[in-house]
């Protein structure tokens, strides 16, 4: 029985980040996968939802076709062949995971793996059993979406986004349960597409963990593209008939439509793995782990997902090099004070450090700079004026603590913007950097220049 330095249980990003980060050390390395190489973020994630993100992106900015003077035949839209497009993106991505496993000598089983003891771990799939040996073990599962046993998720009638992004034609009329990052990324892509789309979610507001200015822009955004959308409204009944799903919505009526996409959450990866056996600690489902990403069982590691912590590609591939620094005998801790994100809709939402609402009820001190999409030259050029960069200072120092962009590229603005705040930065400091004019990046320093009332766009103060 090969015996191997480190093994990987689960191919996603923090998955095959892992795999690799152990390989370039020095170390040998398996990777056991149940089904495909990327996991949920290549094949039921971010990049396929990116890519129709990309075709959705493109039929707005040819709405806008007449305002710069170009005059178009009749639209079509092929629903089919940006299907086409998505498997092709994810099918190249694939194919170059797999060369990348090669290249690092990295040794792939596919199976559904088990820790039967410490160390040793069997995988299966039909037809085929092994058994291999690890010094080390690093758990990278991931997640799946929640299936509500009352509405009876046929994957057919009514999906998760595992299913609606497989889907062969394009619905009439979609219904998306979640006001989450998930069901606005679809409810968005959708009614871009054509669909008519109803947005539910039971909370009060969509979103709720970003900001709230943000937010009522990105609402108001979503109606204007068609989406009706019902918030602080449950849904009392889910039922299929006729081969069409009718909801009832607390409150509001009946509403039938041709799909519904349940977009309520995502549940740990954790059953099957043996781990309640070997003795790993779990909460609610999700392995428990230290700053260092070590479970409760000596040489076993839990990244991404799985560990119930931030649900982003970005954050397991940071913690799969903790966990294999630590791995190695380092005492690395994950600092997750800089995280960027962001929300793929039309405009997209991005975020980074705190939000004004969390300042506020850390009872923090801060000055807001902020800068609109109205006032750059680039973004009216471009037709894209909706939209705002804010900065959150600390008053005391002006050091970053936090920042939010929604409009046009956001997803690129924050990336100065985490840096910034990664190395301890200030308002000041970001407001003295060059930016080259006219480009979208110049709205991060005229809202750093906001802060200290310094921004040339300012209106001056008023005097008494």
């Amino acid at each position: 029985m090969t015996e191997y330095d480190l093994a990987v249980i689960g191919g996603g990003p923090g998955g095959y980040t892992a795999a690799v980060r152990a390989a370039q050390q020095g170390m040998q390395v398996c990777l056991i996968e149940a089904d495909r190489l990327g996991g949920t973020c290549l094949h039921r994630g971010c990049i396929p939802t990116k890519t129709w993100h990309s075709t959705a992106r493109l039929l707005s900015q040819i709405d806008q076709a007449a305002a710069h003077g170009i005059k178009l035949g009749s639209l079509s839209f092929d629903f089919g062949a940006a299907a086409k497009r998505k498997d092709t993106v994810v099918d190249q991505l694939h194919g170059g995971l797999r060369q990348l496993m090669k290249s690092y000598d990295i040794e792939v089983f596919r199976g559904q793996a088990r820790i039967e003891q410490p160390g040793r771990i069997a995988f299966r799939r039909p037809g085929l059993t092994g058994r291999l040996q690890a010094r080390h073990i690093v758990l990278a599962t991931g997640a799946r979406p929640v299936r509500p046993a009352v509405w009876s998720v046929d994957g057919k009638n009514i999906l998760t986004s595992d299913e609606i992004l497989g889907i062969q034609g394009l619905p009439s009329s979609l219904l998306v349960i979640g006001g989450g990052y998930i069901g606005c990324e679809l409810a968005a892509i959708f009614a871009a597409f054509g669909s008519r789309v109803t947005l539910v979610e039971q909370q009060p507001d969509l979103l709720g963990n970003s900001d709230r200015e943000a937010v009522a822009l990105l609402t108001k955004a979503l109606h204007a593209q068609g989406v009706n959308i019902h918030v602080g409204t449950a849904i009392d009944q889910l039922t299929v008939v006729d081969g069409r799903v009718e909801a009832q919505l607390a409150g509001k009526g009946t509403s039938q439509v041709d799909k519904a996409l349940v977009a309520v959450g995502r549940v740990p990866n954790s059953d099957g793995l043996g781990l309640e056996e070997l003795g790993v600690e779990l909460a609610a489902g999700a392995v428990v782990v230290d700053e260092g990403m070590r479970t409760s069982v000596e040489n076993v590691f839990a990244i991404g997902d799985l560990t119930g912590g931030p649900q982003l590609a970005h954050v397991a591939a940071y913690q799969a090099g903790v966990a294999v620094a630590n791995a190695l005998g380092g005492n690395e801790q994950v600092d997750y004070n800089v995280v960027p994100s962001t929300v793929f809709t039309l405009p997209e939402l991005s975020q980074v450090g705190l939000t004004e609402e969390a300042c506020r009820a850390r009872q923090l001190a801060v000055d807001i700079g902020r800068f609109s999409y109205r006032s750059s030259g680039k973004a009216l050029a471009d037709g894209h004026a909706e939209g705002f960069v804010k900065l959150l200072a600390d008053k005391s120092d002006g050091r970053l603590l936090g920042a939010t962009v929604v409009g046009e590229q956001a997803s690129n603005l924050v990336a100065e913007i985490a840096l910034a705040l990664g190395h301890g930065l200030t308002a000041a400091d970001v407001g003295r950097l060059i930016h080259a004019h006219p480009t979208l990046a110049e709205m991060v320093k005229e809202a750093a220049e906001d802060v200290n009332h310094l921004a040339i766009h300012r209106p001056p103060a008023r005097r008494e």
